[in-house]
């Protein structure tokens, strides 16, 4: 109570107070209806006092409220602030958002598409832009104070997570970072780089959910709740969900079934009254069961776009209205309003009228695929409450701020691209971290649907690990390395390279394999001091014995090798009709050979393509078995016994016609007993190398030693650790300067191709260091090569449409069709070159497997992209490419994106490209892929 302070505590409080309310977190609180948490506070105290933050906190939770104190901070002190996201929606979303708060005048946006009011104080934009204004030197970095980077954690992203670490090495020092990352394990080792590179940074990591997080299972008719009630940290899974599971394990098959027919029927009772409580309800069945609960609106994680779109048809099918009239009206309102721009005729072909009729009714889908424009109007929709059920694809969980009361996941189980996967911890509190409205409701709810074969110990898993690690996924490219020279020079590039996360985290796991090596060289010690012999040197007498031992087991291997070699000779003698002994195996007796077998290669066999190492001869045993033998079948030289005639009427697959050929097998050839195969003389007989080794480990005075065996025993222990130390240390030098490595060898490449000399950067080079993405090597070679000289705008955007697409489908689909002429020939000297590249890549040791170099180009985008530049309607563009609507528009925005780097990489003078790079983003950039998302 301030009346029992003494006057001077009461003096001391009063100033404390007026100190707090003369700061700008003061007058930044003042700005919000709500109290900050006090991991906002603690971040926005160290912000004031100038140092740099780290914040990493579960979705939702509200840490871009420091990311707004930084913003607030830099037009308080009258500089420039820019918050950096990783998706162009969030840009979009964050800009709306700023300004509301602070004014349009006083709030940009720069995407790959979008440039509104680029000059302000305030910048939101996509990561990327930020990186490339840093390589330009751009006049907007002056008074440049603070830069926001939310969802840092996009660092470990294997395609694009580069550019968070090049950002964060290359901004100015004083530059204020501000870095905003979901919940990572390993916070402090970030923030620890952070502070090695960024100078003094702040690490606030908060646990804490603001709104609690409950997790059920959807079984049936019923919802469980996936862990117990009870006290403490620890939680136990529901035993009802377990007593379930086992229940289900335990079901006997189909099969089972048939074989049990004389089951009790009381167990078949009791079999039914199970099954009818365990079911995957269906989608329709599950908003019902959401909504009657009073658990809308919500969010349903599908992991295929095709799957969501079928899940809004079945919900409208079943006839479901999660809206009533008022609402109804008001989405027709809004959506009216929202696509005003786009043509009757394109609604028609983007499906509007059904997408229209689900979001009346409360319903829709939210994927990739779907046009940007529909996606930000569902978005809206849904943070309005006027829709309450969304289908998504787990691009929705990437920042936009779209939280729901409930999140549903049909299966823990996704395509990652190459197989069927379990989604991990981290992914798994990325997608319930929806759940929960901060403000609006009291609880979230993550439910998980039953399927067939379900674990609640792995959910309870996956719900009870919070965290995954960041990993760094920097990799030096062709472009970073002719503008880092270009700006600082090779060595004091490298030495900034040493500098990036990833170098920091090798160098860090480098420490644990350091302190094994130093334990083994105390344990070498040890066993060279147990085996010493008073006799004489034990470890020039244990590498004798050591190299006898590898001679002997080098001339067993060469004698099995000429064996299998003999033996696969033998065998490609074989012809049909020749009866053999089959000396060992599974199939070891008499055999007819139907057919020879293929020679050493590749077959093609029902797996796919399979590899062998010899002829494998198709033989009928004299058991009637028809069976493919394989060369481990004859350890040795196999011979015809005999010659027999293979009726023309033979059927493999006929159990008579096998029983009757084997029979005539076992008449003609029955009693021939086959020749014993007779072993050589060892090859270890007669050599001199054994012979000399022998005879030194006699002469030896240790052989004489009575403990001769014991410390052989230790001589053997020290070999095996000193060659495992050897090992450690090879890693320790693998792990040390990998990224500086890399990066010498892209630099000796890009000289032999006259990219750099020495530290100069050459005219090829400038042109490279104005190329960014995946194949900046091959336009900038296709560029110096003349190869798009002559092309029609539409002609030259199919082929850098090469530059940007990649193909969801397999390598195993069909050729893709390409314009005709002169594209058809530019785009076959693309792939001639990406050719040449390869070779070199080859050659200088980059490889495409740790992620640097160059792909192959992809022509799948080729034609699409030059229909449309060329005129054509959506409907017909879409159709021939088979492609949504939603992928068509972000590719072409891709070869926008490339035509205006080309546009101002191509040279000015003697040279059309230029000139028709801006034509062709002219001709690309109309209709949907024009309609614009802001403004």
């Amino acid at each position: 109570m301030t009346e029992d302070l003494s006057p001077a505590e009461r003096y001391a409080a009063s100033r404390k107070r007026a100190a707090e309310q003369a700061t700008a977190l003061a007058s930044f609180r003042e700005m919000y209806d709500f109290g900050l948490d006090p991991f906002q506070i603690e971040a926005c105290k160290a912000l004031e006092a100038g140092k740099g933050v780290l914040v990493a906190a579960p979705t939702g939770s509200g840490k871009t409220i420091v990311g707004e104190f930084a913003v607030h901070l830099a037009l308080q002190q009258g500089k420039k602030c820019f918050y950096t996201t990783p998706i162009k929606a969030l840009s979009n979303q964050k800009y709306q958002d700023l300004s509301k708060r602070y004014g349009s005048d006083k709030v940009g946006l720069l995407t790959g598409d979008n440039s509104v009011n680029s000059d302000a104080p305030v910048v939101v934009m996509t990561t990327e832009v930020l990186r490339n204004m840093l390589y330009a030197g751009s006049q907007a970095l002056i008074n440049l104070g603070y830069v926001v980077m939310d969802e840092v954690h996009y660092l470990s992203d294997r395609f694009r997570g580069a550019v968070w670490e090049e950002v964060i090495i290359h901004l100015q020092e004083s530059v204020t970072l501000v870095s905003l990352s979901a919940t990572v394990s390993n916070a402090e080792e970030f923030g620890d780089w952070l502070d090695t590179v960024r100078g003094d940074t702040e690490v606030i990591v908060s646990e804490h959910r603001p709104v609690p997080l409950f997790q059920h299972v959807l079984a049936g008719r019923r919802m469980y709740d996936l862990f117990e009630e009870g006290e403490g940290s620890k939680k136990a899974v529901n035993p009802d969900l377990t007593r379930m599971a086992r229940m289900e394990a335990s079901r006997p098959s189909y099969q089972d079934r048939r074989r049990g027919r004389n089951m009790r029927e009381a167990d078949r009772e009791r079999e039914r009254r199970q099954r009818s409580r365990i079911w995957t309800p269906g989608r329709p069945e599950v908003i019902e069961r959401l909504d009657s609960e009073g658990l809308l609106p919500a969010i349903t994680f599908i992991f295929s776009r095709a799957a969501c779109e079928a899940a809004v048809q079945q919900c409208l099918y079943a006839g479901l209205r999660l809206n009533d009239e008022e609402a109804r009206a008001r989405v027709r309102e809004i959506v009216e309003a929202r696509t005003a721009s786009i043509p009757d005729e394109d609604l028609h072909v983007l499906g509007y009228y059904e997408w229209l009729e689900g979001l009346e009714r409360g319903i829709a889908a939210h994927h990739a695929g779907m046009l940007p424009t529909f996606k930000e109007v569902v978005e809206e929709l849904f943070v309005r409450g006027l829709v309450k059920a969304v289908f998504a694809t787990e691009t929705l969980a990437l920042g936009i701020n779209m939280p729901a009361r409930s999140v549903v996941l049909e299966k823990l189980v996704k395509w990652n691209g190459e197989q069927h996967a379990d989604i991990t911890p981290g992914e798994y509190t990325q997608l319930t971290g929806r759940a929960g409205r901060r403000g609006i409701d009291v609880e979230g709810h993550a439910v998980v649907l039953w399927q067939r074969g379900f674990s609640p110990e792995h959910l309870a898993g996956l719900a009870g690990t919070r965290t995954y690690p960041l990993r760094s996924s920097f990799k030096p490219s062709y472009n970073m390395a002719v503008n880092l020279v270009e700006q600082f020079g090779r060595h004091r590039s490298r030495e900034l390279l040493e500098t990036s996360f990833a170098q920091f985290q090798a160098d860090r796991s480098v420490v644990g394999i350091s302190r094994q090596v130093q334990k083994n060289e105390e344990g070498l010690e040890g066993y060279k001091e147990s085996m010493t012999c008073h006799l004489g040197d034990f470890e020039e007498y244990a590498r004798l014995r050591r190299e006898l031992k590898d001679r002997e087991t080098e001339l067993a291997k060469q004698g099995v090798a000429q064996r299998r070699a003999q033996a696969a000779a033998a065998l490609e003698k074989l012809k049909p009709g020749d009866v053999i002994h089959v000396p060992t195996g599974k199939f070891a007796g008499l055999a007819l050979v139907l057919d020879p077998g293929l020679p050493a290669g590749r077959s093609n066999g029902h797996r796919g393509f399979e590899h062998h190492d010899g002829p494998r001869p198709l033989v009928l045993t004299a058991e009637r078995q028809v069976k493919r033998l394989a060369s481990i079948d004859f350890p040795v030289p196999v011979e015809a016994l005999e010659r027999m005639r293979i009726p023309k009427s033979f059927n493999p697959r006929s159990p008579q016609s096998r029983r009757d050929l084997a029979s005539a097998l076992r008449t003609k050839a029955g009693h021939i007993v086959p020749d014993r195969h007779k072993k050589g003389r060892a090859p270890a007989a007669d050599d001199r190398e054994i012979a000399r080794l022998r005879a030194e480990l006699r002469a030896h005075p240790c052989h004489g030693c009575d403990e001769r065996e014991d410390h052989a025993r230790w001589a053997e222990r020290y070999h095996r650790l000193r060659r495992d130390t050897a090992q450690l240390e090879r890693r320790i030098e693998g792990r040390t300067n990998t990224i500086a490595r890399t990066f010498d060898r892209i630099v000796k490449l890009l000289t032999e191709m006259d990219y750099l000399r020495g530290d100069e950067v050459t005219e090829h080079g400038k042109r490279l260091a104005r190329l960014y993405g995946e194949l900046d090597l091959l336009a900038s070679e296709c560029l110096r090569d003349g190869v798009w000289e002559g092309l029609e705008p539409a002609e030259l955007a199919a082929c850098v449409s090469a530059l940007v697409f990649e193909a969801r489908v397999g390598d195993d689909a069909l050729a893709p069709k390409v314009p005709s002429g002169k594209a058809k020939a530019a785009l076959g000297e693309m792939v001639r070159i990406w050719g040449r590249l390869d070779a070199l890549e080859e050659e200088f040791r980059i490889n495409q497997a740790e992620g640097v170099g160059q792909r192959e180009p992809d022509l799948g985008f080729a034609w699409a992209v030059y229909e449309w530049a060329s005129g054509k309607g959506l409907d017909e563009v879409l159709r021939e490419a088979e492609m949504p609507a939603g992928d068509f528009v972000r590719w072409c925005k891709q070869v926008i994106d490339v035509l205006g780097q080309i546009a101002a990489a191509a040279p000015t003078e003697g040279s059309t490209v230029a000139r028709n790079a801006r034509k062709a983003v002219d001709a690309v950039l109309r209709g949907v892929v024009a309609y614009s998302s802001v403004g």
